[in-house]
């Protein structure tokens, strides 16, 4: 038996959650064109025949400008550090001055696989300098895919099972993640208000449940608060007779559902909470 964790490390936008969601082949972690949608890290379990790993899901390598950012830099390193094996993600866009070496000057000694993602929108000889590039790195496996269509999967499953070191499961085998519902049902909420506002709005926002109650009759009860930093902010999601607010509710009620498997009545109010990006005890309280 082989089982390991394997962090997954990239800029925004160049197909982590993507990634994620294809091998473990459910809707795991929320996904959006807008980057930096990830803000914690996700554990995402897959077990095949004699291996179980432990898929580290971590937000975009960014230089941090308040303290939000500056918690999820640190759950990048917390997650590079407790990998047994990096997986390194680009896409067809890379520039050598991209390679994260200060963050993984730690992890030498850790096995690092290059995943090139988004191959299905580029010509392959657009590839070909790219792999020189990395060829010039301490990289032990470079794999092209797309994560989108699942081009090369297999491939990079192989060499994550050959780089995985010996050990018993720490999971039962139907486990997917160790994430409450709370976790995910938060996520899926925050994933619609990306979805549906522009600008600042998806980045002034976090989600709380506030209460969740599973019923043996009729529906599952969950009520939730969307944070923003400013009133103009509340105005804006609740929109004009709550129409916006309505839109977001009744769109991640189908996706909570889908992921639950049974039926909710879900309950969205606004509040402000100015600067919370920047507030340390609001950010610990929220789980970071």
């Amino acid at each position: 038996m082989k089982s390991g964790y394997i962090s997954i490390i990239g800029k925004p936008n160049v197909g982590k959650s993507t990634l994620l969601n294809r091998l473990l082949k459910i809707k795991l972690s929320i996904v959006t064109a807008k980057p930096q949608t990830t803000r914690k890290r996700i554990l995402g379990i897959l077990t095949e025949g004699e291996y179980q790993c432990y898929f580290l899901d971590t937000p975009g390598l960014i230089e941090p400008a308040y303290e939000l950012q500056e918690q999820m830099v640190k759950q990048i390193r917390r997650a590079t550090k407790d990998a047994d094996l990096i997986i390194w993600i680009v896409d067809p866009w890379f520039k050598s001055e991209d390679f994260p070496e200060k963050l993984l000057e730690s992890c030498k000694k850790k096995p690092l696989i290059c995943v090139i993602n988004k191959i299905d929108i580029v010509p392959k000889t657009k590839l070909l300098p790219i792999i020189d590039k990395l060829k010039k790195i301490n990289i032990k496996e470079i794999i092209p895919i797309s994560a989108i269509n699942g081009d090369g999967i297999e491939k990079l499953k192989k060499a994550i099972f050959k780089y995985l070191p010996e050990g018993p499961f720490l999971y039962p085998v139907d486990d997917l993640s160790d994430s409450p519902e709370r976790f995910f049902v938060a996520e899926l909420i925050r994933e619609r208000v990306f979805e549906s506002f522009k600008k600042e709005i998806p980045y002034s926002t976090c989600v709380v449940i506030d209460e969740f109650k599973e019923r043996e009759k009729g529906k599952d009860y969950i009520r939730a608060l969307i944070y923003v930093e400013r009133k103009s902010q509340k105005g804006i999601l609740i929109g004009k007779n709550g129409k916006a607010l309505k839109k977001v509710g009744a769109e991640a009620r189908k996706e909570i559902e889908n992921f639950l498997g049974r039926e909710v009545y879900l309950e969205l109010w606004v509040k402000v909470k100015e600067k919370w990006r920047k507030d340390r005890k609001f950010l610990k309280e929220l789980g970071y």
